[in-house]
C-alpha cells in the first residue's frame, strides 16, 4: 500500500523488482490536498488475503493514521509491517506520545541505524542523546557524515579548494569515519554501503527506536551503476 503518486509508485515498484514471494494484493490510494486517510476498506481486503505481511509507504501524518488502523484492525501480531520513509527515529517519539504501539516489532530497512556498533555512530548517537534526549534520524546521521567527508576533503587537500578535480577526488577517497561504517563511493559516485534490516523496539529507558535485526545488503551498489558512463 502506497499513495497514488510519484513516490509512492516508485516505493511499491522498488518491492516488486526485488520480491520473492507472492504479491497477493496492492493499494494505491489517494493522495494531495484531500488525501485519503481511512484505510479501513483496503485493510480489511488485507487481512482476508492470507498475506503474511504488508508493506507500506505513508508519510507524515498519513504514517501515524495507518498506524493506528492497523492496530485497531488487529493486523499486529499476525500481519507483518514492513514500511518505508514512514518509522523513523522523527516520527517514533510522536507515535509513542500517541500510545501507537501498533509500530513495535514492525521492520524496515535503512544503510543505518542508531545500533551500529563503530567509534563514530557511538560518539555521535551517545552525544545526541545527552543533547536531546532522542534519538537522533538517519537524515541526522546523513548530515554528521557529510560535515565529517567535507573536513576530510578540506584536510587532505591543505584546504586548496581552487583545485576543484583534488577537490573531487578527495570527496570520492570518502577517508573518513562514517557512523554508517564501511562506506565508499562507486563509479557513479553513489554510496556502496551495508543496509540492515531493523525493528521497532523500546529501549532499556521506554523509549521507543530501532535495533538492527541482520544485514540484508553487503556493500550494495545501487543496480544502475553498470549503466552510468561516468
Amino acid at each position: 500500500m502506497a499513495p497514488n503518486y510519484a513516490a509512492g509508485k516508485d516505493m511499491v515498484r522498488g518491492v516488486e523488482s526485488t520480491f520473492k514471494g507472492k504479491v497477493l494484493g496492492k493499494d494505491m490510494t489517494k493522495w494531495g490536498a484531500d488525501a485519503q486517510l481511512d484505510f479501513s476498506a483496503e485493510l480489511a481486503k488485507a487481512k482476508s488475503s492470507g498475506a503474511e505481511g504488508i508493506f507500506v509507504f505513508y508519510p507524515g501524518k498519513a504514517g501515524g493514521a495507518f498506524i493506528k488502523q492497523y492496530q485497531q484492525a488487529g493486523l499486529q501480531g499476525k500481519m507483518d509491517l514492513y514500511t518505508v520513509f514512514t518509522v523513523d527515529s522523527i516520527a517514533l517519539p510522536k507515535l509513542q506520545a500517541g500510545g501507537l504501539s501498533g509500530v513495535l516489532g514492525s521492520k524496515n530497512t535503512q544503510e543505518w541505524s542508531p545500533d551500529i556498533l563503530n567509534a563514530a555512530n557511538q560518539r555521535f548517537v551517545g552525544d545526541y542523546l545527552k543533547k536531546h534526549g532522542k534519538y537522533p534520524s538517519f537524515y541526522g546521521a546523513q548530515s554528521y557524515d557529510a560535515i565529517m567527508l567535507i573536513k576530510s576533503a578540506v584536510e587532505k587537500v591543505g584546504g586548496n579548494l581552487k583545485d576543484k578535480d583534488a577537490v573531487r577526488a578527495a570527496l570520492k577517497a570518502a577517508d573518513f569515519d562514517s557512523v554508517r561504517g564501511k562506506y565508499s563511493y562507486g563509479n557513479n559516485h553513489m554510496p556502496i554501503q551495508n543496509f540492515y534490516l531493523r525493528e521497532v523496539v523500546e529501549d532499556d529507558q521506554g523509549r521507543w527506536t530501532t535495533k538492527i535485526v541482520s544485514t540484508v545488503l553487503t556493500n550494495h551498489q545501487d543496480p544502475y551503476a553498470k549503466d552510468c558512463k561516468m
